[in-house]
């Protein structure tokens, strides 16, 4: 009979899924079984194996060694993931910027997103043009990521063509609507892309004050049976937070952003004189003709 072996039951976090996920890839890639079938190979309750891929179990060192070596995984695989996955239950974890995994699954497995983005348009909301002249003009990327990073970012776009989509609250501030990226053709597109394909979009306008302009994007994460999510990022690190304050904090920001920003219509009023005005601009930049 299968043995459950000891395993510690824990509420999930962002990041335990994503290593979780990563494992049950591992599986699926170097072993072609089921998870059923992987228990049995184990000697483990198949319970057990859909619970440390789903994250919602921390895994013994002893599980990991046995699941990563049943994958082909040699000593070297386990000791670096074994380091990541020390941190999977944190209730603040830091990835480094270019691990978009956890922020992908977090945005794809939630039933509601509430974002707020100072300087730039919302990922989620970003055409492929504007993303890659913010890549390129932002100078932190190299060349030859560039392509790679638009991509990444539009994939994660799918989610908000599902059927099932999240709901979704942008809050932007002006500043991103002012702040030229690329050209004023590439401007435009990213506006009406704003006008006509986001959910619900609440601008924060100049008038609001320096202190909401100077706070860092950030995002709350809402799912169906698991535990909010607060994240926020920085060029150095993104940050995932599952702690009651946190999210209790969170909240207030977002509470006290929903009384300074102007309602949807004026937002979209708004949005609309940006277009305008752009086009204006665009008009009288053409050369006379003789």
């Amino acid at each position: 009979m299968p043995t459950v072996g000891r395993m510690t039951a824990i509420t999930s976090t962002a990041y335990s899924r994503d290593l979780g996920d990563e494992l049950r890839r591992l599986r699926e890639k170097f072993t072609g079984l089921t998870g059923h079938a992987f228990a049995e190979q184990l000697g483990w309750d198949p319970s057990k194996v859909s619970n440390i891929e789903k994250g919602k179990a921390r895994a013994s060192e002893i599980d990991l060694v046995q699941y990563l070596m049943t994958c082909g995984r040699d000593s070297n695989h386990f000791e670096a993931f074994r380091e990541r996955y020390r941190y999977a239950f944190d209730p603040y974890v830091l990835v480094v910027p270019d691990n978009l995994r956890t922020l992908a699954l977090a945005e794809a497995q939630a039933v509601k997103i509430t974002s707020f983005d100072g300087l730039t348009m919302p990922g989620l909301a970003q055409t492929p043009e504007y993303a890659r002249a913010l890549l390129t003009e932002g100078g932190n990327e190299a060349p030859e990521n560039i392509e790679k990073y638009v991509q990444l970012r539009i994939d994660r776009q799918t989610i908000m063509r599902r059927p099932n989509r999240p709901k979704c609250t942008f809050y932007v501030h002006e500043l991103a609507l002012r702040m030229r990226v690329g050209n004023a053709q590439i401007m435009e597109e990213q506006y009406l892309r704003l006008l006509f394909e986001t959910h619900c979009l609440r601008i924060v306008p100049m008038s609001a004050g320096v202190a909401v302009a100077m706070r860092s994007a950030r995002r709350l994460f809402s799912f169906e049976k698991m535990c909010p999510l607060a994240y926020s990022e920085t060029d150095l690190a993104r940050v995932f937070a599952h702690d009651g304050k946190a999210i209790a904090s969170t909240r207030e920001f977002f509470n006290w952003l929903d009384a300074l920003a102007l309602s949807e219509g004026h937002s979209r009023s708004m949005l609309t004189d940006y277009v305008g005005g752009l086009r204006e601009d665009l008009h009288d930049a053409r050369p006379e003709l003789a």
